[in-house]
């Protein structure tokens, strides 16, 4: 795939252009003119010639280096690449000094605060040295929609603080790209269970029972196509847990022309380190599929496994996520939001004085209402 150069502009009046999720195309705020993604990239298609070749020697030569990958081998990383060629002129990067987050962004993007810490303080820097992504899925949600479902969230919590709903900037939340890795493999292994099949029934006066036990192996295999996790060790994975999945049919070869009004977290979680995560997913999901093909049995329990793993190809992909970090009486609360789906996760504040009032306004009357029965039936 060519690379694609960052800083598009409008060819009717030269103004930048953003990618809008809702229409699916690049939009000028100024003059309001819209164009398809692949429209677009056909008039910038001279000046990614020399990069578009350079991507071109690099997969070529991922290609001939690839070999089949044995039992237990290393994660294939060869198709990953560092070079940007032109995208990398059009990028600009922040650093968070409180919580180090590195972002990336293209050139007409600001930041303004981190999306993590909610730190005002954000320090721009020289773009340099990162791989590329391969996959993107584009961000599908507005801001607006995102503003609209936080606000949702928090009605109908009658002990949400009223400082908190009413000063938390909702109109701050902010489109960010979390890194992950994707993983293809195979999982291969068996399993032995003892499994069981209860009858009862009547004997004269006696109700019996007879139970057989049975010896079960299964064997099989599991190919895996991206398998997801989480690359920024920033972003909470049990917020990211409970935002997925995301809609892998919606996935897109990586291009700039996504990234304009969005920042785009750095990985800060290696290959190497998210293996273990990829194998235990990998595995557990064959384990759990070996076990369900043993059907017909009342009880099922596992007395061993043998498993292992071919591993193959990784990917580097951006997923797309609406955050909010704010802060009430000391204390960070984060909101996060699939930019895809719309799926929300979020913890909020309770406010003991709202509690408490709510319970003296049920308690009191219910007191009197007591005293007053107490003393009629004495």
């Amino acid at each position: 795939m060519p690379a694609q150069v960052t800083n598009y502009k409008c060819p009717s009046c030269t103004g930048p252009l953003h990618f809008v999720g809702a229409s699916g195309k690049l939009e000028c705020e100024y003059c309001g003119s819209s164009y398809d993604v692949a429209e677009i990239e056909a008039l910038y298609a001279e000046k990614e010639k020399s990069a578009a070749e350079a991507q071109q020697q690099a997969e070529e030569k991922a290609a001939k280096e690839a070999e089949a990958v044995k039992d237990e081998g290393d994660w294939d990383v060869s198709g990953l690449s560092e070079d940007w060629g032109a995208d990398g002129k059009g990028m600009k990067t922040y650093s968070c000094p409180s919580c180090g987050a590195e972002l990336i962004c293209d050139e007409s993007t600001a930041a303004t605060s981190c999306p993590y810490c909610d730190s005002p303080t954000v320090v721009p820097g020289q773009f340099s040295g990162a791989l590329k992504p391969d996959l993107i899925i584009p961000f599908k949600l507005s801001k607006k929609d995102a503003v609209a479902a936080l606000k949702s969230h928090y009605k109908g919590k009658p002990f949400l603080p009223s400082s908190f709903s009413g000063g938390n900037r909702v109109e701050e939340v902010k489109g960010i790209y979390v890194p992950f890795w994707m993983f293809d493999g195979t999982a291969r292994g068996s399993a032995r269970y003892e499994a069981t099949r209860s009858r009862t029934y009547r004997r004269g006066n006696e109700e019996v029972t007879e139970t057989d036990h049975y010896d079960v192996f299964r064997a099989g295999h599991l190919s895996f196509e991206k398998v997801p996790v989480d690359a920024s060790s920033k972003m909470p994975d049990d917020y990211m847990d409970s935002i997925e999945p995301f809609d892998y049919a919606e996935l897109k070869s990586f291009s700039t022309a996504f990234l304009p009004g969005f920042l785009a977290d750095k990985y800060d979680v290696t290959v190497e380190q998210s293996r273990d995560r990829a194998d235990e997913r990998c595995k557990h999901t064959l384990s759990a599929a070996l076990q369900d093909s043993v059907t017909g049995y009342e009880t099922c329990v596992p007395l061993n496994e043998d498993l292992g793993l071919e591993r193959g190809k990784v990917h580097y992909a951006l997923m797309p996520v609406w955050m909010l970090n704010t802060k009430w009486n000391g204390k960070d609360y984060l909101f996060a939001m699939n930019g895809q789906t719309g799926r929300l996760v979020g913890d909020l504040p309770m406010s003991w004085g709202k509690f408490w009032a709510t319970f003296a306004a049920i308690a009191v009357p219910l007191s009197i209402l007591g005293t007053f029965i107490a003393t009629h039936l004495l």
